[in-house]
């Protein structure tokens, strides 16, 4: 592990700053397009011109041109050209955060990433998980990892089957999102005749977009997801990093706003999933294991504050859950003792035991 230089870690909270307004910003300009109109049958009419992330233009019905729709459309260049200064500065503190040596993702999983982003995933509650939340979390921590912990190309978002009321009626087609980026994304059938198609994957090559969402019953079919169009695979213990995530930036040629879980449930949730996989899935234990380890080196030396809550919301989910983290924490040792040990005195501390 290396501490980014402090010049990084500025840039990087400057690029968060940006994005976070940008998206409360977000206006009519921030739409990517232009509005065009066609002479039909001796009236002119207004349509709304995007290029879809594979390159493929499309227009949209907008309405016959009035002066309302010729006050929108005049409305719409103004925004934009407000907008494309914050997206240039967006990219400008992106190319610099590469300079430095941040952690980002591959090509392809960051293309997959900023469609995401773009068609509302992480506005309608949608959380960054699994490895490419791992690489993002070091830069919210302000730190640098090698390894073969990093290597993925499975993109994991997970959602819950229920959102507040301040964002319901409002949707994204995710298939759709996937299959606009024309990299050859496909549904993968379920090996239960009775289930659902959940993931999507690049035939031929390791590129996956997993849906998963917190299994409320054991035995759990797949969850609709309406808000996204799709169907995701219930897992175990997922709520809990749901629970409390955290704004960050996805750096790619210019960077997107994402949720992903705080450091410290990241960290204890790796533990407890390590111990529950099989002993055919051993290298994916191992790697959880791993970045476990390196999210607390980070989190016992500077937010170690964070862990006893952390713990307490894990305990308060019962003895399972405590049993199955201390497990975690066992098989931590032989690989990282001293991060066991410190991460065992910290939550004991926590508890007001000596």
């Amino acid at each position: 592990m290396r501490r980014q230089p402090i010049e990084v870690q500025t840039l990087y909270a400057e690029l968060l700053e940006r994005l976070i307004v940008a998206e409360a910003q977000r206006t009519l300009g921030s739409v990517p397009g232009g509005f065009v109109t066609k002479m039909i049958k001796g009236s002119e009419y207004y349509y709304f011109q995007q290029v879809d992330p594979g390159g493929r233009r499309r227009q949209s019905y907008v309405g016959r041109r009035s002066e309302q729709l010729d006050q929108l459309a005049q409305r719409y260049v103004q925004e934009r050209g407000v907008a494309a200064l914050d997206v240039a500065g967006i990219e400008r503190l992106s190319a610099l955060l590469r300079a430095g040596g941040v952690l980002r993702p591959d090509t392809a999983s960051a293309r997959v990433i900023r469609a995401l982003a773009d068609s509302g995933v992480f506005r309608l509650g949608g959380v960054l998980v699994g490895t490419h939340a791992f690489i993002t979390l070091g830069n919210v921590l302000g730190v640098e990892w090698s390894g073969t912990g990093l290597r993925t190309q499975d993109v994991d978002i997970a959602a819950a089957q229920s959102i507040s009321v301040a964002v319901s009626g409002r949707g994204t087609d995710l298939p759709g999102v996937l299959d606009q980026l024309d990299m050859g994304f496909l549904p993968v059938p379920a090996f239960d005749p009775a289930g659902n198609t959940t993931p999507f994957k690049v035939r031929g090559q390791g590129l996956r977009v997993d849906l998963l969402a917190p299994a409320v019953r054991a035995g759990q079919r797949d969850i609709r997801i309406p808000r996204f169009n799709a169907w995701a695979q219930p897992l175990k213990f997922l709520d809990y990093v749901m629970e409390d995530t955290v704004d960050a930036a996805a750096i790619d040629g210019g960077a997107v706003l994402v949720r992903v879980p705080t450091p410290a449930r990241f960290a204890l949730h790796k533990l407890i999933v390590a111990n529950e996989r099989p002993a055919s899935m051993h290298p994916k234990r191992e790697k959880d294991l791993w970045q476990a380890a390196r999210i607390l080196e980070v989190v016992l030396d500077e937010r170690r504050g964070d862990l006893p809550i952390a713990w307490a919301a894990l305990a308060s989910r019962g003895a399972g859950w405590v049993r199955r983290a201390t497990a975690g924490i066992r098989s931590l040792e032989s690989s990282a003792p001293e991060v066991a040990g410190r991460l065992m005195t910290t939550i004991a501390i926590g508890r007001g035991e000596r």
